[in-house]
């Protein structure tokens, strides 16, 4: 059986991740408070923020970015526009 958190992302009860995404105390956040649906959400427009700004993903500014634009996508504002972005319709 699924775990079920409550999504702070999507604002409903949904199937969580199965481990914390990322090592550390964020990591732990995202496992606790985040679906899976709403996590694929960010992979998918974390590759698009790749592609369209060429992000070198062995440059720790590169990263560290990243990073602070999934905070705002999942927990915050949202980020700032990609081109050609379209958000889903929820």
């Amino acid at each position: 059986m699924a775990r079920i958190v409550h999504c702070v992302k999507l604002g409903k009860e949904a199937p969580g991740l199965d481990y914390a995404p990322l090592p550390g105390p964020l990591g732990q956040k995202v496992y606790e408070n985040v679906s899976k649906e709403a996590w694929d959400e960010w992979i998918r427009l974390q590759t698009m923020m790749v592609n369209e700004y060429q992000l070198n993903l062995a440059d720790a500014e590169a990263r560290k970015h990243l990073l602070k634009q999934m905070e705002r996508h999942l927990f915050g504002e949202g980020v700032a526009s990609v081109p050609n972005y379209t958000p889903p319709k929820q």
